[in-house]
């Protein structure tokens, strides 16, 4: 069967909407760049659609401090965000927003910040509002900000997964790969997924893949896998510049076409034996982290 015709066939199970018993704890992955303008948050919010559409139950945490916000790239207006969660003004549930196909996103941003600081009634707070929710959802998908500062750092350590994204710049090259190694060295994260963003062509990501693994096999002591790759496409800025989704968008363009490739690669790895742990587990991680230091 084609991938459509898989597509198809898996949306005919459900409409990806939340709902309670996932048989096993979700996916929490991170997705995370060495250095902005890579398109990071753009793959997220088009691997978060795609996920939905394979019938996915989707949570999209904005930890970027950035600017390029999910939620604007989305077109959505949150009137709430994780900082009104923290003081206790609103419920989890009630500051999650609904996006295209049925992803939901928490809005998180300026919150983020606030996590250093946390006490221990907020600390708890936190982990008993996931562990209700935990069951509602199976990947849970972390934009974090680039470079390595201690938040990106943190988000990526406390995650089942990191998938890198890169551009075949040089710069965007080197800065992944000292992205990893302070991850490698200083947190103790051993495994990476690469994603090539803006490739011209299937062989030059595979290029960029290859000379990145060289050289972090001779100094480092990683693994890093290939995701593939998302093509150099016109129909990527143009559906930014109407705050859509290029999945929603431009269901038949070249972009589409990868990041559904994308997302059952990801539906794959949620079956895999070796998912270990859940959201609990990534709160727990991220604030045991942050409060030691």
């Amino acid at each position: 069967m084609d991938q459509a015709g898989t597509l198809r066939k898996i949306a005919k199970a459900g409409k990806g909407r939340p709902g309670p018993g996932p048989a096993r704890p979700m996916l929490v992955m991170a997705i995370t760049s060495g250095k902005g303008g890579v398109g990071k948050t753009n793959v997220v919010a088009n691997l978060a659609l795609s996920l939905a559409k394979l019938n996915k139950r989707v949570l999209v945490l904005d930890a970027d401090l950035g600017l390029s916000n999910i939620d604007v790239l989305l077109g959505l207006k949150p009137e709430y965000n994780f900082s009104h969660f923290l003081a206790g003004k609103k419920e989890l549930e009630e500051i999650i927003i609904e996006g295209p196909g049925g992803m939901r996103v928490l809005p998180a941003s300026s919150g983020i910040q606030e996590i250093t600081e946390l006490n221990e009634e907020q600390r708890l707070r936190i982990l008993n509002a996931f562990d209700h929710i935990e069951a509602h959802y199976d990947a849970f998908l972390v934009d974090t900000g680039a470079g390595i500062s201690s938040n990106v750092m943190y988000f990526n350590a406390a995650t089942q997964m990191s998938i890198v994204v890169i551009t075949p710049e040089p710069t965007s090259i080197t800065d992944a790969y000292a992205l990893m190694k302070v991850l490698s060295i200083k947190h103790g994260r051993k495994k990476f997924q690469l994603l090539v963003n803006c490739a011209r062509s299937e062989k030059e990501a595979k290029r960029v893949f290859e000379n990145l693994t060289t050289v972090a096999g001779r100094f480092l002591n990683i693994s890093i896998g290939y995701l593939g790759h998302i093509p150099l496409d016109e129909k990527i800025p143009m559906a930014v510049r109407q705050q859509k989704a290029v999945v929603e968008l431009y269901p038949s363009s070249a972009a589409t076409s990868k990041f559904e490739e994308l997302a059952l690669k990801i539906t794959h790895s949620m079956t895999s034996t070796e998912i270990e742990g859940g959201v609990q587990f990534f709160w727990r991680h991220l604030l045991d982290a942050q409060a030691a230091t």
